[in-house]
């Protein structure tokens, strides 16, 4: 069964999915490439060096650059994949773009999640509970400081299928005008 759908025979035909095939696979690809992206991030992002002592653990120093690495190599990778992913879903269901935006919000929150959870737990040490005798520098976890940086995945997502539904209206506009005259 062809899922080929010719409404005007002048206009090319557009491929037309269930909504719920759009949403599931906005899940699994959300779920999946968030989870390739959290190792990605786990071996691109830097630790925060860490001193722990047997009643404390503070980070050595002043360390912008590692939190800042940390939060702006975790936006980029979400917001690549939510521009990707987005692309995908709407090529999935282009005639309805509402579909192809819930599918990929819950494809962004599910991937965000991913990707953070298997970032920060990779090489995951429990740090209140390491018994040293002495103050010993580690690598600290990985962490996100930035709240802003869970949204970009999100935004990437809602930028492309606004881009795609603004040249779908102008388009759509153009054709009604040279129509009308």
């Amino acid at each position: 069964m062809s899922d080929l759908v010719t409404e005007d025979p002048q206009r090319v035909p557009q491929r037309s999915r269930k909504a719920l095939t759009v949403f599931v696979t906005g899940v699994l690809a959300g779920g999946l490439s968030g989870a390739a992206l959290g190792v990605l991030w786990w071996s691109l992002a830097p630790r925060v060096s860490v001193v722990v002592t047997p009643d404390r653990v503070v980070p050595e120093g002043f360390q912008p650059q590692e939190y800042f690495s940390a939060n702006i190599s975790f936006g980029a990778l979400g917001a690549i994949a939510g521009v990707l992913v987005a692309i995908g879903l709407v090529s999935m269901r282009r005639e309805h773009l509402l579909a192809s935006l819930i599918a990929a919000m819950t494809s962004a929150v599910v991937g965000t999640w991913a990707m953070w959870w298997v970032g920060s737990h990779l090489g995951f040490v429990d740090l209140a509970n390491v018994e040293v005798p002495d103050s010993t520098v580690l690598d600290g976890p990985l962490e996100v400081t930035l709240p802003a940086m869970l949204l970009m995945w999100p935004l990437g997502s809602a930028l492309v299928i606004f881009v795609i539904s603004l040249g779908d209206s102008l388009a759509d506009r153009k054709r009604r005008r040279s129509q009308s005259t």
